[in-house]
């Protein structure tokens, strides 16, 4: 299917069924963005390992992950502008072109700096994929199949991560860190060549011009936030190259100069990152919700295995056992959740899934180091259980609610968002830990027991936060229905 013979977006209402060449374009992105979102959690058990292989301290290992998130939250304020200029084959290609060259880069990377580099590039790649993806969805898919759709998208969203730390578990006890990219690498080059031979032109681009500044201040911000909330639990334990304030205040400053130079470009359809998706109080209301719900998460993926292994004295094998149950949890019941949602909208879902996560969040402040390893399995399920039924619906409301014209940058603050919302869990769950360890230790507790301590009050935080999210569950709506063509 060519440019010229598009296929009639799902907005118009015509249809109750998605058109074959779509339905490729859809199962090809969700493999591929499976594949790459899963790559950003991968480094967090392998980097004892790294450490060693490569003589780093942990703050220099840290910046696998934290330039992975960084990149991703340069790139991705940009990739409405992307979707709009660029069609769908080509930001594809382009796409899973330079993730698969990043993995390459990274499989065989000599010294830690090369490392370091592989994994932006595999970022860039990663951070334009799942935009398309959710944009691609929106466009096409009928409102009455929205649901499930979506709901095949949160695995990718809420699985993939969860799934990470088992993945590289298992390849680190069984071979070298580098088959963490070398067992990647050949199902991204198939999606790649797969993905070049099949996808085609579903969309048609539009010239729009490209704002220098926004760009520049985009990454400012998010780029600042990002490193100054990755940087807080260095700078608790005293190892962070430079205060996280410095950050965080040209973050916020920087944000602020972007939404106001966004706020007037906009008037004009010439925003990088074009804000009136918040006009909507379901897509503000459930964007917010599904916030609270990433940090919990990512602050749960990074304390757990700290605990498992740390307090209980887990393998990194075991861990990643330990939590496989809740990664496939939440895998299995995403498409049943994203059905409901086509039938009984999002309320009734997303309101006792904020209660279950509240309850999964303070359970985990009753594990102790005497805990046995089946009580953890079963609060991480419940947890999971929770977060599926609420990460469908929310990400179906916010975006069925945005207009047409502006389903690339309701995609793109979505994914920026969390990639913010996923910083600020980890960063808030740390620093709660790492206080308050610190607190025990010169309280004369040991070393074990004062960590134990430690994440009990960070899980104690995060369940605050749920009963906070439980409140704001019951103002989600379900999105009213949003005209094919609205002018600006």
């Amino acid at each position: 299917m060519s440019v010229d013979e598009r296929t009639t977006p799902a907005t118009t209402g015509a249809e109750d069924t998605i058109p074959g060449p779509v339905t490729l374009v859809i199962g090809i992105l969700l493999v591929a963005s499976f594949v790459m979102i899963l790559n950003e959690t991968v480094m967090s058990v392998a980097i004892p390992r790294l450490m060693e292989e490569f003589t780093v301290t942990a703050a220099t290992a840290q910046w696998l992950t934290t330039a992975f998130m960084l990149t991703m939250a340069v790139v991705i304020p940009t990739t409405g502008l992307i979707l709009t200029r660029f069609s769908t084959r080509s930001v594809f290609l382009a796409a899973m072109g330079t993730f698969t060259a990043g993995t390459a880069l990274a499989a065989v990377a000599p010294v830690f700096p090369v490392l370091v580099a592989a994994r932006v590039v595999q970022a860039s790649g990663t951070a334009v994929m799942l935009p398309l993806l959710i944009t691609t969805v929106l466009t096409f898919v009928p409102v009455s199949r929205r649901g499930r759709t979506m709901g095949l998208i949160s695995i990718v969203i809420a699985v993939a991560p969860a799934v990470g730390p088992t993945f590289s578990g298992f390849v680190l006890a069984n071979l070298g860190w580098r088959w963490m990219f070398l067992t990647v690498l050949p199902v991204a080059a198939i999606a790649l060549v797969v993905g070049g031979s099949l996808v085609k032109n579903i969309t048609t681009p539009r010239a729009v011009p490209v704002d220098v500044l926004s760009i520049v201040l985009s990454a400012a911000a998010f780029g600042g936030l990002i490193y100054g909330l990755s940087s807080i639990g260095e700078a608790t334990e005293g190892g962070a190259a430079v205060s996280p304030a410095v950050p965080l205040i040209i973050g916020v400053l920087s944000l602020a100069l972007f939404t106001r130079r966004q706020l007037g470009l906009q008037r004009e359809d010439a925003a990088l990152l074009d804000l009136r998706p918040f006009r909507s109080r379901t897509f503000t209301v459930s964007l917010l919700m599904m916030l609270i719900s990433m940090g919990a998460l990512f602050g749960t993926l990074i304390l757990l295995p700290m605990f498992l292994q740390n307090v209980m004295g887990l393998t990194t094998l075991q861990t990643g056992l330990v939590l496989l149950p809740g990664g496939l949890t939440m895998g299995l019941i995403a498409p049943l959740v994203g059905r409901l949602y086509d039938r009984i909208g999002p309320r009734p879902l997303v309101i006792p899934g904020s209660v279950v996560v509240a309850t999964a969040l303070s359970l985990m402040t009753l594990l102790s180091a005497a805990s046995p390893t089946w009580h953890v399995v079963l609060i991480h399920v419940l947890l999971s259980v929770g977060l599926g039924f609420l990460m469908t619906p929310l990400m179906t409301s916010a975006l069925g609610s945005v207009e047409p014209a502006l389903y690339s940058h309701g995609s793109a603050i979505l994914n920026t968002l969390q990639q913010l919302a996923g910083g600020a869990g980890t960063a808030l769950f740390i620093t709660v830990m790492t206080t308050r360890t610190a607190a025990g230790v010169t309280e004369g507790l040991g070393a074990l027991e004062a960590q134990a301590g430690g994440i009990h009050d960070a899980f104690l935080c995060g369940a605050v936060l749920a009963v906070l999210a439980v409140a704001i569950s019951f103002l989600v709506r379900k999105p009213a229905p949003v005209p094919a063509s609205v002018g600006h």
